[in-house]
């Protein structure tokens, strides 16, 4: 067991990413003192599953003695939060977000945050369609990526001891700004989702009282539309904070849509499988 990177965690929110990074942190560092703030019913079962090891009855209580504050609300409610946060967290504390956005949340953070703790934007290139702490798992962060709103090479000490965490809970720490990533996240992970939505609407709206065609799904379609399964509450921040980006790509899936449908009777159509087929290679040899 390695000495653990930071004594006294408190976990704000612990929902599935936040309950999730709890039981692996205290996998890795068993022990150490991770206490949650988030609804009662939600920090009791957090509790029960040995995500955290003590409750916070209010924010403010978490805060006071966290040496790393790990926030892992919805991106709104990360947004109204930093202020406070800021003005309430120990001065030698690191604080890190969870959100799936960066940009707005980093710009808000660094006018909170002048002269006092240290921020670091972070996202864990991890999840799944069903939300909620029944659905954490320790195991949630391991193989995936996770992106820290960093330079990996400008030596701050806090930065580097949160890098040693992702890296101990099985992730591999991916360095890039706020802007870069999301311009990148609006492509690999918020496009999927709304193409997934798009689908399963289209298939909804043509499934007639017979049932078809959703009875002949088979493991493809149910493969395309899991991400429809997400909860809306969570997405509906996403596209408020990554409009432009997500939008940008929705016109890209379109235009390739109509291209698509004009080479359906053309041997060209071939090339757009080969490009396909090249790109699930790729992300196969990620895992």
């Amino acid at each position: 067991m390695s000495e653990p990177p930071f004594r006294r965690v408190a976990i704000l929110g612990t929902g599935l990413i936040g309950g999730s990074f709890g039981l692996a942190f205290r996998r890795a560092y068993p022990g150490t003192t991770v206490i949650g703030w988030d609804h009662p019913e939600i920090t009791e079962r957090a509790l029960a599953v040995g995500a955290i090891s003590e409750i916070s009855r209010g924010a403010f209580e978490a805060l006071r003695h966290a040496d790393l504050v790990y926030v892992a609300l919805p991106i709104g409610a990360t947004l109204e939060f930093l202020p406070t946060l800021a003005s309430s967290v120990r001065p030698e504390a690191l604080v890190t977000d969870a959100g799936s956005t960066k940009a707005v949340i980093c710009r808000t953070a660094g006018k909170a945050f002048q002269n006092r703790a240290q921020f670091l934007g972070g996202h864990p290139v991890a999840g799944r369609e069903k939300s909620g702490i029944e659905n954490a798992s320790a195991d949630l962060f391991s193989g995936s990526r996770y992106a820290l709103i960093a330079n990996e090479n400008d030596g701050e000490a806090l930065v580097k001891k949160f890098a040693e965490i992702v890296r101990v809970i099985g992730a591999q720490p991916l360095y890039c700004d706020a802007e870069t990533h999301d311009w990148a996240a609006g492509i690999s992970s918020h496009l999927p989702q709304m193409v997934g939505v798009a689908l399963a609407r289209v298939v909804l709206d043509e499934t007639d009282e017979t049932g078809l065609p959703a009875s002949l799904a088979g493991r493809g379609l149910r493969d395309a539309t899991r991400l429809a399964g997400s909860p809306y509450a969570i997405w509906r921040d996403i596209c408020l904070t990554n409009g432009d980006n997500i939008a940008r790509a929705l016109d890209r899936v379109s235009q390739a849509i109509d291209h698509l449908r004009t080479h359906l009777a053309s041997k060209d159509l071939e090339a757009e499988f080969r490009a396909a087929n090249e790109l699930y290679k790729i992300l196969q040899n990620l895992q």
